[in-house]
C-alpha cells in the first residue's frame, strides 16, 4: 500500500465533544489496515498520506489551546484540553513515519494541551517514550471471534488487553475503546466473555484509571458496496437492514445503524453486563 509524504494544507481544528474536546489537523490520513467497517476507507480506500510539516501542526495546537474556551472538568478530562491526534488514521500503526518523540514531548511539556488516539495495534516501540500521563492511548476492543473476521492483521485482542498494563506502567493514560459494538445472535455471551477476560488481565492497581467509550456500529452504503465488490469478510455481520435503519450523514452519505428501539435495548443490555462484570471500567459515553 502506497505511503505519500505531503505538506498538510488544512490546519482546521474541529470540535469533537465526545472522545476529546477537539480533533487536531491530521498528522496522517488513511490507514494501512483494511478493516471491513472502517469509516476512513469510505473516503480513502487505498494508501496513506503522512504530514511533513509536524512543527506547523503542533504550533496550531499550541495556539488553539491557549484561546480555546472549554469548561473543565468535563468527561474528556478533569483538567486538560484534549485533542484527538489520530482521527483519520491509526497513529500507533504508522508511528514509524513520524518523529514521535517530538510529538509526545510537545504534549508532555504543554501546560494545558493533551493528546489522545485510538489504535488496534500494540506498538511496543511507544513504550520507550515517557508521555508523563499527557497522552491517552485507547485500545479498541471487541470479541476476538469478531476481530479475526473484521480486523485482519491487527493485533490480537488478547495482546491489546495485555498491553493496557504495559502502557499504564510506561506513563500513558490508558482507556478502552469498545468500537464498533456489533450485534450478533451471541452478542450477550460474547461481550460478557470479553468483559471477564478484561477483568482478569487488567491489574488491580490500574483498574480505577482505565475508563472506556462505547460506540455501536454505524455502517455505510458505499463501504458496504466496496466490501461486497472486493470480497471483504464479515459483511453479513455489518449489513443487516432488517434490524437497521438508514440515516443521511451531514455530508450527504447514506449510513445504516441499529433501529432506535433496538439500539436503546442494546445499550441497556451492554451497560448492565459491563457494570456487573467490570464496574471499575467507567463508561465515559455510550451511543
Amino acid at each position: 500500500m502506497k505511503v505519500n509524504f505531503v505538506e498538510r494544507k488544512s490546519m482546521i481544528i474541529r470540535p469533537s465533544g465526545r472522545s476529546t474536546d477537539f480533533i487536531s489537523p491530521s498528522f496522517g490520513h488513511g490507514c494501512l489496515y483494511n478493516c471491513s467497517y472502517c469509516y476512513m476507507k469510505r473516503h480513502m480506500p487505498e494508501g496513506l498520506t503522512i504530514a511533513t510539516n509536524i512543527n506547523q501542526i503542533l504550533s496550531e495546537i499550541d495556539h488553539h489551546a491557549w484561546f480555546a474556551v472549554v469548561d473543565k472538568p468535563n468527561q474528556t478530562h478533569d483538567k486538560y484540553i484534549t485533542y484527538d491526534i489520530s482521527c483519520n488514521e491509526d497513529f500507533a500503526l504508522h508511528a514509524k513515519y513520524y518523529d514521535v518523540g517530538k510529538i509526545f514531548e510537545f504534549f508532555a511539556g504543554h501546560e494545558i494541551a493533551y493528546a489522545s488516539f485510538a489504535t488496534k495495534f500494540v506498538n511496543e516501540s511507544l513504550l520507550e517514550y515517557d508521555p508523563k500521563n499527557k497522552v491517552r492511548i485507547r485500545f479498541s476492543l471487541m470479541p476476538s471471534a469478531y476481530s479475526k473476521i473484521l480486523e485482519p492483521k491487527t493485533s490480537p485482542i488478547m495482546r491489546r488487553i495485555g498491553a493496557i498494563n504495559e502502557f499504564a506502567e510506561a506513563g500513558y493514560d490508558v482507556h478502552i475503546n469498545f468500537s464498533p459494538v456489533i450485534y450478533t445472535p451471541d452478542f450477550k455471551r460474547d461481550y460478557a466473555e470479553l468483559f471477564q477476560i478484561i477483568d482478569k488481565i487488567v491489574l488491580d492497581k490500574y483498574k480505577d484509571k482505565v475508563h472506556c467509550e462505547v460506540i455501536f456500529l454505524t455502517h455505510n452504503e458505499a463501504k458496504h458496496e466496496y466490501n461486497v465488490k472486493n470480497n471483504l469478510p464479515g459483511e453479513s455481520m455489518l449489513w443487516n437492514p432488517k434490524i437497521q435503519e438508514s440515516k443521511i450523514s451531514l455530508n450527504g452519505e447514506t449510513n445504516i445503524r441499529y433501529g432506535l428501539t433496538m439500539r436503546h435495548r442494546l445499550i441497556k443490555e451492554f451497560t448492565q453486563m459491563h457494570d456487573e462484570i467490570i464496574p471499575w471500567n467507567k463508561i465515559r459515553y455510550i451511543f
